[in-house]
């Protein structure tokens, strides 16, 4: 950072009298995403009781120049550290120039030595870091161009996965795309599919916070057979993009293919509404995960999660694929649901 830089603009943790500048900017920005709207600072604080630490860039005339949102995990499990943006797949920094950008990453690393932290995570779509920190590339978001037409979109999957979104609906599937009504069916049927796959489940209350704040930007779309909620998404929108963060099925529906009929719904849907892109989310590289968005026609879109280790730290790894979670995530799978329920929402707030 140069003297000149630090002259033409100022760094500091945002006030309330800036949060309509802090949003204004993020909606010019063309890297901007809704999870760097001011509204999750509370929302996160409120519902996952996780310290938000947002700092703000402005030039001399007091314009907005730049905007970094921090969260501040912290468990007796998971440790102490900072990510931008936890439980998402983007954030980072968003900024007019490199040198702002350099200002707003050098206030999260002071913070990161002054709280004695083990790592500050930045998750970026783009190479924007200084390059002496670690950078993670083993995640992808799978991204699809959207057809102009859900015929188009039909020739595109072929036969073969046309013919599975047939077989639920001789099944006698149904769906509903709605909001707060459906909150109850996708909560039962997310449940039990985290219990499943032996990951703690968010509150129910973080998804009614969602719908709440930003009622315009969410819908839930929701599976039934033979009268239950068998599949489900949650799906967001920012701009031109349609994203689903949490997608959930019970496992005895899989015999009759029934996530492909709640993907082929979600996916009309995108198109009918003129969404431009659909978001599946990210998968490692040739995952199961991966190879289920590939076939709808998804491209990889290389995520860049930059980390920087205070002096004399060990960067964690907070995957599920460490292998000392093994044992966890096989007692996790054996619990009732309704425990589950009671103290999944205290575990997983400290899972980014």
């Amino acid at each position: 950072m140069t003297n000149g830089s630090k002259a033409l603009y100022s760094v500091e943790e945002v006030k309330n009298e800036d949060y309509k500048l802090w949003d204004a900017y993020v909606e010019q920005h063309s890297s901007g995403a809704l999870y760097h709207k001011m509204a999750w600072a509370k929302l996160i604080e409120r519902t996952l009781s996780q310290k938000p630490r947002y700092f703000l860039a402005k030039d001399t005339s007091g314009k907005v120049v730049g905007v970094l949102p921090l969260v501040n995990l912290k468990s007796v499990v998971f440790g102490n550290f900072l990510v931008s943006m936890p439980y998402f797949n983007y954030g980072g920094v968003l900024a007019d120039n490199t040198d702002v950008s350099t200002m707003l990453v050098n206030a999260a690393t002071e913070l990161a030595d002054n709280l004695n932290v083990s790592h500050v995570q930045f998750r970026c779509s783009e190479e924007n870091m200084p390059s002496d920190f670690h950078l993670s590339t083993h995640k992808v978001n799978m991204i699809l161009d959207l057809p102009e037409s859900q015929d188009a979109l039909g020739k595109s999957i072929g036969s073969k996965r046309r013919s599975q979104i047939k077989r639920p609906i001789r099944e006698g599937v149904s769906h509903k795309i709605g909001g707060k009504e459906l909150l109850d069916d996708f909560y039962d049927v997310f449940c039990q599919n985290m219990r499943d796959l032996g990951t703690p489940v968010y509150s129910k209350k973080l998804f009614a916070e969602i719908l709440n704040t930003f009622e315009a930007n969410v819908h839930i779309c929701v599976v039934y057979w033979e009268g239950k909620p068998v599949s489900t998404g949650f799906l967001m929108h920012y701009k031109d993009k349609l994203e689903i963060p949490w997608a959930s099925t019970v496992r005895y529906a899989n015999r009759i293919s029934v996530n492909m009929y709640l993907y082929w719904q979600i996916l009309s849907y995108a198109i009918e509404e003129g969404f431009k892109q659909f978001d599946f989310g990210r998968s490692s590289i040739d995952a199961g995960t991966y190879k289920f968005k590939k076939q709808w026609g998804a491209q990889p879109h290389q995520c860049y999660w930059y980390h920087y280790v205070p002096k004399g730290k060990a960067l964690p790894d907070l995957s599920p694929d460490n292998e000392n979670f093994g044992l966890a995530i096989k007692v996790w799978q054996k619990l009732p649901i309704g425990i589950t329920k009671l103290i999944g929402p205290h575990i997983v707030k400290a899972i980014p």
